[in-house]
C-alpha cells in the first residue's frame, strides 16, 4: 500500500474504444509526477469513442478502477476523464475590447475572451475547451500574456473545442455508476500532446496524430499554442476489421495478425513470408502471404493519412509543421506507417513515446498509453495555470476555471 497525502493524489481515466486505463499519480513536493498505480481493462461498450452500451462500459470502468485501487490501496472517488469521438468539432474565434484604464488588467483579459467565446453554438453542443492562442494590443505584435501592458485596444484569438452534450453526459454517467465522480473533461489529443511533444516542437510548429482504436486525433501547435484540432473516426479498429473481412478470420485473430505481421506499406516489408491463420468457422487453416496482408493494410493507412494531409492543406496549416509530424497511439506501432507518412506529408515524422520527464513506469512507456499518461500531465499543467490565474485576480481565475471544465454545467 502506497502512503501518500490524499490531497496530492491525481486520478485520470482514459476511456478508449479498445481499452480503459486508470492512472493514479502523486504530485510530489517538487511538483513532479510520480505514477503510483495503473489499472487496465478491455473496453466494451464504446464505438468510435462514443458510449453505445452503458452497462458494458460501466463494467469495464469498474474493472480498471478496482485494479488501480488494489495496486495503490487508495479508494478512487474522483477523476478527470478523456473525451474524443466524431462529435468533437473545433473552430478559431476572435474578440476585441477597449482597454478601460490604458493598462491591461484581469477584467480586460476576461472580457476579451468572453467576447471571443460569444459565438452561435449548434444545438446539442457545448464548449469543452477555450484555448487562447495569442493577444494583440493596438494591433501590434502577438503576445501570450498581455497583463500589465499599456494600450487602447485588446484583441484575442482563441481556439474553441465543442462536444456533444449527450455523448459527454453518457461518459460522466458511466463513471458515476462505476463509483467515480468526474472532476473534469479533457480532450484526448491535448492530453497526448502533453505527453509526447517537446517544448521546442510546440514553439517551432508541429502536428501530432494520435491513432487510437476508434478515432484518430489531430492537434497542431505553434508558438506553444494550439492552432487546430480534428477528430477522425478512422483508426486502428478499421485495420483490424479489414483483415478480418478479407481473410475471413475472427476479430481476435485479425488483431493478433496485425500486431505480429502487419506492415503499412510494401516498401517497408522486409521479406515475403507465409503465415498460417485459422478461418472464422474454425477447424481449417489457410496460408496467407505477408504481401497480401500488406495489400489489405496499405490502402487503409493511405486513406487515414491522406485525409489528415488534405485537411492540413485545405486549412492552409502546413506552415505550422516546421518540426514535422509526430505519430502516437497504438496505431503508430504498425510497422511502416512512419515511412508511409513521410512519403505523404513530405515532412519529418517520428513516433511519439511518452516523455520520461517524470517518474514513468515501464508499463506506460508505449505510444498506446500516451493519452492515459498525458491526462495526468495535462491536469498538473492546468493546475499550475489556475494557480497563476488566481494570483493575478479572482475574476480571471473564475473565467479560466469555467473554460477548463463544463462538468458543473450538467448538475
Amino acid at each position: 500500500m502506497v502512503k501518500v497525502s490524499a490531497d496530492r493524489i491525481r486520478v485520470a481515466i482514459d476511456i478508449g474504444t479498445t481499452k480503459i486505463c486508470v492512472i493514479v499519480a502523486h504530485k510530489t513536493s517538487q511538483e513532479q509526477i510520480e505514477v503510483i498505480g495503473i489499472g487496465k481493462a478491455p473496453s466494451h461498450g464504446l464505438r468510435k469513442g462514443v458510449v453505445v452500451d452503458i452497462a458494458q462500459t460501466i463494467r469495464s470502468i469498474r474493472q480498471a478502477v478496482e485494479e488501480a485501487e488494489l495496486m495503490t490501496g487508495y479508494a478512487i472517488t474522483h477523476a478527470a476523464i478523456g473525451v474524443s469521438g466524431a462529435h468533437i468539432s473545433s473552430l478559431n474565434s476572435y474578440g476585441a475590447v477597449p482597454i478601460k484604464h490604458n493598462e491591461v488588467r484581469t477584467e480586460d483579459i476576461a472580457q476579451v475572451i468572453a467576447a471571443a467565446r460569444a459565438i452561435p453554438i449548434p444545438e446539442g453542443q457545448q464548449i469543452l475547451h477555450t484555448l487562447p492562442q495569442y493577444f494583440l494590443i493596438d494591433g501590434h505584435d502577438k503576445v501570450q500574456d498581455p497583463l500589465g501592458m499599456h494600450g487602447i485596444r485588446l484583441e484575442a484569438s482563441i481556439h474553441i473545442i465543442l462536444g456533444a452534450i449527450a455523448s459527454v453526459q453518457n461518459l460522466i454517467k458511466c463513471c458515476e455508476m462505476a463509483g467515480v465522480q468526474t472532476t473534469d473533461i479533457i480532450l484526448e489529443q491535448l492530453a497526448s500532446a502533453a505527453a509526447v511533444l517537446s517544448d521546442d516542437e510546440c514553439e517551432l510548429g508541429v502536428a501530432m496524430l494520435d491513432i487510437g482504436g476508434g478515432t484518430s486525433d489531430l492537434a497542431l501547435y505553434q508558438r506553444r499554442s494550439i492552432k487546430h484540432t480534428m477528430v477522425l473516426p478512422v483508426a486502428g479498429n478499421h485495420f483490424t476489421n479489414d483483415i478480418a473481412a478479407c481473410l475471413r478470420v475472427t476479430l481476435d485473430t485479425a488483431e493478433r495478425i496485425k500486431r505480429q505481421y502487419g506492415v503499412a506499406c510494401l516498401e517497408a516489408l522486409e521479406k515475403d513470408e507465409l503465415i498460417e491463420v485459422e478461418m472464422i468457422h474454425g477447424g481449417t487453416n489457410r496460408l496467407v502471404n505477408t504481401t497480401d496482408l500488406t495489400a489489405i493494410l496499405e490502402p487503409r493507412a493511405q486513406e487515414l493519412l491522406t485525409i489528415i494531409h488534405d485537411e492540413i492543406i485545405k486549412k492552409k496549416l502546413h506552415s505550422y509543421m516546421q518540426a514535422g509530424l509526430v505519430l502516437t497511439g497504438g496505431g503508430s506501432l504498425l510497422h511502416g506507417i512512419k515511412e508511409l507518412a513521410e512519403a505523404i506529408f513530405q515532412a519529418p515524422v517520428r513516433i511519439g513515446y511518452p516523455r520520461a520527464c517524470h517518474n514513468l513506469p515501464a508499463a506506460l512507456s508505449s505510444p498506446q498509453y500516451a493519452t492515459s499518461y498525458g491526462l495526468i500531465v495535462y491536469m498538473i499543467k492546468q493546475e499550475q495555470i489556475s494557480y497563476k490565474d488566481s494570483m493575478q485576480g479572482p475574476l480571471l481565475y473564475r473565467v479560466f476555471g469555467r473554460m477548463k471544465s463544463w462538468v458543473g454545467d450538467f448538475f
